[in-house]
């Protein structure tokens, strides 16, 4: 997978996975942690025997790479995207270096690649397979004894 930016590529990877992150409004650090450790222990790959389903990003040593893609957080309006559930340019773009410095913290940096935040990027991605797979954060947990509580 490659992203060019305005004519020139910003990166590639080999074999790996390509990562197109939507950030939330809601999004925190605890949804950060989360995707981080999915991400990286996903058992996509096959081992060595072949046997489908049975190895990770970490377990082969393959690259990730990523791309910010507020897109993602499309909700249809009649045939009109609307983003206002996407984080705010500014918020997001410091919640999206976190995560790549997480994702390097946790695994190997070198193997780490990533887009032009907030750039026009013709990404293209060359699908082993394809395999697809949507990943959410877990939604935050109401405290239930903190809403009943008639002050």
């Amino acid at each position: 997978s490659s992203s060019p930016v305005g004519g020139e590529q910003i990166s590639s990877i080999g074999r790996g996975l390509c990562v197109l992150l939507g950030i939330s409004l809601e999004d925190t650090q605890r949804e950060l942690e989360h995707m981080v450790r999915k991400i990286l222990n996903l058992r996509v790959f096959e081992d060595e025997s072949g046997k489908q389903w049975s190895k990770s990003v970490m377990d082969k040593q393959y690259e990730v790479l990523c791309v910010s893609q507020f897109t993602l957080q499309c909700i249809l309006k009649g045939n009109k995207p609307d983003y206002h559930m996407a984080m705010p340019t500014e918020q997001a773009e410091c919640f999206y270096n976190n995560f790549l410095e997480q994702l390097r913290r946790a695994y190997k940096p070198e193997l780490v690649k990533d887009g032009k935040f907030g750039a026009y990027m013709q990404v293209h991605i060359q699908n082993d397979g394809p395999v697809t797979i949507e990943l959410e954060s877990p939604a935050a947990t109401v405290d239930l004894k903190q809403v009943s509580d008639p002050e």
